[in-house]
């Protein structure tokens, strides 16, 4: 698959992810948050947990489970944006959550993991 459908592939599970959490009563605070180090796909609220979210879409098992791409490197990348985040807004206080979204493109099923991994950061 080329960067460009990979890039309609993922531009098209994040929208369905978004879509997602607004219809569980989340609000998102974020979309694709970009700093020098990275990008988080999404910044969500549940009013009391600050929730960092990786979206992986898929459009088959060829290469293995979505959440499967979220290798350790891309978790401490994530764990670096989000302490930036925490520092720019001042959200010391908040609980902080890591989430992952599987998508899966056919069928359009979505796996929402919660807790999907611990940051090694501190954000206090």
């Amino acid at each position: 698959m080329s960067k460009k459908n990979n890039k309609v592939l993922g531009d098209g599970g994040e929208r369905l992810a978004k879509a997602y959490f607004v219809s569980k009563g989340y609000r998102i605070l974020n979309a694709n948050y970009k700093t020098d180090i990275g990008e988080i796909d999404l910044v969500v609220t549940n009013e009391t947990d600050l929730i960092f979210v990786e979206v992986k879409t898929r459009s088959g098992l060829g290469y293995g489970y979505p959440a499967e791409a979220v290798t350790f490197a891309k978790q401490k990348k994530i764990s670096q944006v989000a302490s930036q985040y925490i520092k720019r807004f001042g959200l010391y206080d908040v609980p902080v959550r890591f989430d992952v979204v599987e998508v899966f493109a056919q069928s359009g099923e979505i796996n929402h993991i919660e807790d999907a991994f611990n940051s090694y950061l501190k954000y206090s």
